[in-house]
C-alpha cells in the first residue's frame, strides 16, 4: 500500500475504520463512510479523486498521482463455505462427548495474513450453545451484536447473538463449541446469566487444563487434552444431572427429525415435568429458552440448505407454511449486508413458488 501522498490524519482515519468495522448491520454503511472522509479531506487539499467499487467487499480510490488499493474482506458463514472449510480446522467431538460438545475448531490464517495485511473479518451468525475461546496469539477483536471486546486473554463467547471477529497478523485461535459444557456437573453454573457478555473463563475450566491446550504442539493433541478432560467428567457425574440429559436429548430429537414447531407444553408433558421447571432446564444448559434454541436450529438448518442445494431447497421441511413465512424469518436472521449476498438464492426460490 502507498499513502506517501495521503495526509497522515486523513489516513489515520482510513485505517481505523477499516482495521474495526462496525457492528454487523452496518458494515457496508461504515465501509462508505470512511472513503467518504478520504475523499472528503483529500478534496480539500486539492487532490484529485477517484474511485470505485471493485466489488461488494472492495474498494479502489486513485489519489492524484497514487493510486491506494484498500481490499476490505469479511467472511459470510454458509456464503463464503471455502474460507470455513479450508482455514479453520474444525472436528467433531466423538461419541461420548457429543451431546456436550458440537465440534472444536482452530484457525489457520497465516497466508492470509500476507494477502491482507489490514486483517479481515468472519461474520458468524446466531447458533445454539455457547464456545471457550482460547487465544493462542496476538490480541483480536469481537464483536458480539453491537458490543466490541478487545481480547487479549481466553473467553466464554455466548453464541445466540450474531458475531464479526476482527482477524490481523499473529491471531490464532482455539475454540470449544458447546450445545451444553459439562462444566454444569461440577459448579453450580446458570449459563443464562453468561449470555450478554464475554467472561473470563477462570470459573468455567481448569487452568492448568487451559495452559496444557497452549503448550500442545497441535490441533490435535489440544482436542485430545479438551476430551480426555471432558470424558472424565461426564464419566464421573453420569445420570447425577437430570437436567442435561433432557435438554440434549430434546436437541438431537427435534434437529434429526426437524421438529422446530413443538411447544414446551408437549415437550414437558413428554418428560413428565412441568413446563416452568423445562424452560429453567433449558436456561440453565444453554443459556436461552427452548423456543429460542429451536428457532435458531431452524433457521440454521434451513439457510444451509439454501446457500448449498438451492435447485432442491424445500421450506416446507422445516415447517414454513409458505416463502413469506421463510424469509420473514431470515430476515430476522441475516443482516443487511448477508441479505443481498443471498438474493440470487432467494431469486431462485421465489421463482419455484
Amino acid at each position: 500500500m502507498e499513502n506517501a501522498s495521503l495526509p497522515g490524519n486523513v489516513f489515520s482515519k482510513c485505517l481505523v475504520m477499516l482495521v474495526f468495522p462496525a457492528p454487523e448491520g452496518a458494515v457496508i454503511m461504515m465501509i462508505f463512510c470512511c472513503v467518504f472522509t478520504v475523499i472528503k479531506g483529500c478534496a480539500k487539499l486539492g487532490y484529485g479523486v477517484d474511485w470505485r467499487i471493485i466489488d461488494n467487499a472492495s474498494f479502489c480510490y486513485t489519489i492524484k498521482q497514487s493510486t491506494i488499493n484498500f481490499t476490505i474482506v469479511q467472511h459470510v458463514e454458509f456464503f463464503h463455505t471455502d474460507h470455513f472449510e479450508y482455514r479453520y480446522h474444525r472436528k467433531k467431538a466423538k461419541k461420548s462427548l457429543s451431546h456436550f460438545i458440537d465440534f472444536f475448531w482452530e484457525t489457520d490464517f497465516d497466508d492470509l495474513y500476507e494477502k491482507y495485511p489490514l486483517g479481515f473479518s468472519d461474520a458468524l451468525f446466531p447458533n445454539v450453545g455457547y464456545t471457550y475461546l482460547i487465544n493462542l496469539g496476538t490480541p483480536f477483536v469481537m464483536q458480539l451484536g453491537g458490543e466490541r471486546h478487545d481480547m487479549k486473554s481466553d473467553g466464554f463467547l455466548p453464541r445466540h447473538k450474531g458475531l464479526i471477529c476482527h482477524h490481523s497478523t499473529g491471531n490464532k485461535i482455539f475454540g470449544i463449541k458447546f450445545i451444553v459444557s459439562p462444566a454444569i456437573f461440577e459448579k453450580k453454573i446458570n449459563f443464562s446469566e453468561y449470555k450478554e457478555y464475554i467472561f473470563p473463563l477462570a470459573y468455567l475450566i481448569d487452568r492448568k487444563i487451559v495452559e496444557k491446550i497452549k503448550s500442545a504442539e497441535s490441533f490435535e493433541k489440544r482436542m485430545s487434552i479438551v476430551s480426555d478432560y471432558y470424558d472424565h467428567i461426564v464419566e464421573k457425574y453420569s445420570g447425577s444431572l437430570k437436567q442435561v440429559d433432557i435438554v440434549t436429548k430434546i436437541l438431537n430429537d427435534c434437529s434429526e427429525k426437524n421438529l422446530f414447531d413443538i411447544s414446551i407444553e408437549d415437550l414437558s408433558k413428554k418428560y413428565k415435568i412441568s413446563s416452568r421447571t423445562l424452560q429453567r432446564y433449558f436456561e440453565a444448559t444453554t443459556s436461552i429458552n427452548s423456543k429460542q434454541a429451536l428457532q435458531i436450529m431452524r433457521i440454521r438448518k434451513a439457510i444451509e440448505e439454501l446457500t448449498t442445494s438451492p435447485e432442491s431447497f424445500d421450506f416446507t421441511k422445516y415447517g414454513y407454511y409458505d416463502y413469506s413465512h421463510f424469509y420473514k424469518h431470515l430476515k430476522q436472521f441475516l443482516n443487511r449486508h448477508s441479505i443481498e449476498i443471498a438474493k440470487p438464492h432467494l431469486q431462485l426460490l421465489k421463482n419455484k413458488v
